[in-house]
């Protein structure tokens, strides 16, 4: 080792010395002025997770659809609740009517293939369906055109009014992103009381079957700078539906 590399080895160790005893005398400061003995080992946490009555809350069926859809509304949401997927067809093509959107991005889906809504909203005079396909390369720019994007949700959680939408390649993010209007379609058996079991379901998941990212849609997109002057639609859908199925 040449002289000047010792020399710097030496002031390198002194300098980190003397950073952790400046950082010594902080903590211990802080600890003389609370009063109390410095915490030199990490406390023990006997309870883990959400304490037991949480996660035993339960609702039956109908609480679950209900306490969901008020949720859902209370945050600006409109929601209605429909008996069947024939159902669901007819109002889709009323709403597409009434608005007159043109353009509508639909995630691919079987359920949602099988109510052939090109034909629905009018065939080549109506309006424009595009179904998310991965081998698709202009998705994003028709996820950013699109008036409205529909989604049938993976799970819903009815304590906090949330839809949760899982990506992949074949489902991708933006149809319930960036489109004017965000349609949910949730089957009813998908409504948990809270988002526990939607959590622990994915927990226990392999690797492999995990989804590309997991998102929760509670309510219209908000924003809000730091004066609280809050805005709608701003990062995402500023018009949001959920359609309970069942």
């Amino acid at each position: 080792m040449t002289a000047g590399k010792g020399v710097n080895a030496k002031e390198s160790a002194r300098a980190r010395f003397s950073s952790y005893e400046r950082q010594e005398e902080f903590l211990q400061h802080i600890a003389d002025r609370l009063g109390r003995p410095r915490q030199t080992e990490a406390p023990q946490h006997p309870y883990r997770g959400v304490p037991d009555y949480w996660r035993e809350y339960t609702l039956d069926r109908e609480a679950r659809i209900e306490l969901f859809i008020k949720n859902w509304t209370d945050l600006g949401g409109h929601a209605l609740r429909l008996a069947d997927m024939k159902d669901v067809r007819q109002f889709l093509q009323e709403f597409v009517q009434e608005t007159g959107a043109q353009r509508v991005l639909v995630q691919d889906q079987p359920e949602l293939k099988e109510l052939d809504l090109a034909q629905a909203f009018g065939g080549a005079g109506g309006a424009e369906v595009a179904v998310w396909d991965s081998a698709a390369s202009d998705l994003l720019g028709s996820a950013a055109q699109a008036d409205i994007g529909i989604v049938l949700v993976d799970h819903a959680a009815a304590y906090t009014g949330t839809v949760v939408v899982q990506s992949s390649p074949q489902k991708g993010r933006s149809t319930s992103l960036l489109p004017k209007v965000f349609i949910a379609v949730i089957p009813a058996a998908v409504i948990e009381p809270n988002l526990g079991p939607i959590l622990r379901g994915l927990d226990a998941l392999p690797k492999e079957e995990l989804p590309a990212g997991v998102h929760f849609i509670t309510g219209p997109s908000r924003s809000s700078d730091i004066e609280n002057d809050l805005t709608i639609g701003v990062h995402g859908p500023g018009i949001v539906y959920a359609v309970v199925v069942g």
